[in-house]
């Protein structure tokens, strides 16, 4: 039996079929990219103090009835406390001047009993004023991003596995349909838990759509092509939406506008359906040849090339054990597959712990919260470039390492620089946040290049769930600096430098056919992992 890319090596590799394949996968990308760091704006804290109500007091005790603070060495007015406002009518009312014939710090002071007034500078609106995320429940704003991540986290897990069962296509439209549908609603929710429940099935179906289609894309296309869609094509279309999302953001200032601009993109992609066919990998996975045969034919006319009479001669569905189902449990079974899966999730963790990290570190480069998402974004491209490169002429485990050790070596060397050159800190940031964007894309192609098409998006899936508790885990790695500035980037630079070692035992694909079969994904050579015992 040949094996697939040998079977359509007539269609060749860039034809109109592939094109219009490779340009709409990447633009239904877009969306994800637009909505998966959206919870910077909605969910951002605008200067805020205790609201003052219409009272008779003097100008005077109503600039000071606001108590001032020392936050990070600044003086500010105190965000979630006042003067008792009883005690400061009475003070205005008999004419004492605040600060002369009062001393302030002998006041009492209260709660902001009335609310919050809230600054229009930056925003018009945001989550957090809309349902007061501040003071004691201020706890209610990082929950927020938590729960878009768990969604991501189950989203990940769960439709690889229905993808592997139901198809690539289906759960591809259906997660975009998602997607679309929860952003929408996220719009008019009444309140702050409504709307952490529809931004958690809202983070299900990014996550689910953007792993769907990488992997129907991955095995539709062959040859470089499939290189340059996989690290660079569908990478670009998230890095675009990401790019476009502070310039929607800085014209729809409200979070309820933006919501809706970025759920509408959703609907024009609904035709897509009738041009974007299901993957014949898959169908043949599933014994359905005859569907598999006409795809391939009906590319065959797209592309204006003649196709064999019999294109997939003595197919059989796989050489596995027909009586054994496939799934998450297969991908630990054996000790060759196990200890790929084990390691795999490893570098994946470390670096999407590093990735959401630095991401949203790197927020704080510019006072300006537009600017500071656009560079963040802006960052990606030349990662996901480099990513290209790297796939398409160096070897998987080699670009894998050496791309942990720079990014790891960047993140402890932030430490040595002096203060007088913080300019050379930053660039040592951004070098790590290239690096480590740059292996994040590559393992979305390294791992759909380990595993047989039978099992594949159920791997990626699994794989990416692991991930996603790092992207969870981040923030509070950020946090670590209350106790020693440096000790975020000694913990991320440490995972990063223990992970390359990790993948020094990792099977190589480089140069070789996506593997059909259990057997075949174990034939892969790869160095003995002494860690991982032989069942």
């Amino acid at each position: 039996m040949k094996d697939y890319d040998e079977s359509t090596a007539f269609l060749g590799q860039w034809g109109r079929f592939q094109q219009v394949v490779f340009f709409l996968l990447c633009a239904s990308i877009v969306p994800n990219g637009l909505g998966a760091f959206s919870v910077v704006f909605l969910t951002d804290i605008p200067r805020h103090h205790c609201l003052i109500p219409e009272e008779n007091l003097t100008q005077d005790w109503r600039d000071a009835i606001i108590p001032i603070e020392v936050v990070n060495g600044k003086r500010e007015q105190s965000r979630c406390s006042r003067y008792r406002l009883d005690v400061v009518r009475n003070l205005s009312a008999q004419g004492f001047i605040p600060g002369r014939d009062v001393n302030l710090t002998d006041l009492e002071q209260e709660g902001c009993v009335d609310g919050w007034s809230y600054s229009k500078d930056i925003y018009q609106s945001t989550l957090v004023s809309e349902f007061d995320l501040v003071c004691s429940d201020q706890w209610k704003q990082p929950f927020t991003s938590t729960a878009c991540f768990l969604g991501f986290l189950v989203g990940s897990f769960i439709s690889g596995q229905l993808s592997d069962r139901f198809g690539r296509k289906p759960v591809f439209f259906t997660t975009m349909a998602v997607q679309t549908t929860f952003s929408f609603c996220q719009a008019f929710s009444p309140s702050w838990t409504v709307f952490t429940i529809l931004i958690f099935f809202n983070g299900f179906g990014q996550i689910s759509n953007y792993v769907s289609g990488f992997v129907l894309g991955t095995e539709i296309l062959t040859g470089d092509v499939r290189v340059i869609f996989s690290s660079m094509g569908v990478c670009l279309g998230f890095a675009i939406g990401y790019m476009i999302l502070p310039l929607v953001a800085f014209f729809l200032r409200d979070w309820k506008s933006l919501l809706l601009a970025i759920s509408l993109p959703g609907v024009l992609y609904i035709p897509l359906w009738w041009f974007i066919p299901e993957s014949p990998r898959w169908l043949l996975s599933q014994g359905r040849v005859e569907e598999a045969e006409a795809i391939v034919r009906k590319a065959a006319k797209t592309n204006r090339v003649e196709a064999p009479t019999v294109i997939f001669k003595d197919y059989r569905a796989h050489d596995d054990d027909p009586q054994e189902h496939l799934n998450v449990i297969s991908l630990v079974k054996t000790q060759s597959v196990r200890s790929t899966t084990v390691i795999l999730c490893l570098v994946g963790f470390s670096l999407s712990i590093g990735y959401y990290g630095l991401s949203l570190n790197t927020s704080q480069l510019h006072a300006n919260p537009y600017i500071s998402c656009f560079l963040s974004a802006a960052a990606e491209v030349p990662a996901y470039m480099s990513c290209w490169l790297a796939l398409k002429y160096f070897p998987r485990r080699l670009s894998v390492i050496f791309i942990l050790l720079l990014g790891g070596a960047s993140l402890f060397l932030i430490q040595l620089v002096p203060e007088t050159l913080s300019e050379l800190a930053v660039a040592l940031e951004m070098l790590g946040k290239l690096v480590i964007t740059s292996g994040t894309s590559l393992m979305y192609a390294y791992t759909a290049e380990l595993y047989p098409t039978v099992i594949r998006n159920t791997a990626e899936g699994v794989c990416i769930t692991v991930s996603r508790i790092g992207s969870c885990l981040a923030p509070f790695v950020l946090q670590l600096r209350e106790y020693f500035e440096y000790l975020p980037y000694i913990t991320l630079g440490t995972l990063a430098v223990v992970s390359a070692f990790a993948a020094l035992y990792l099977p190589e694909s480089f140069g070789k056919p996506l593997p059909q079969t259990i057997q075949q994904m174990q034939k892969r050579e790869s160095m003995k992992c002494p860690c991982i015992t032989r069942k």
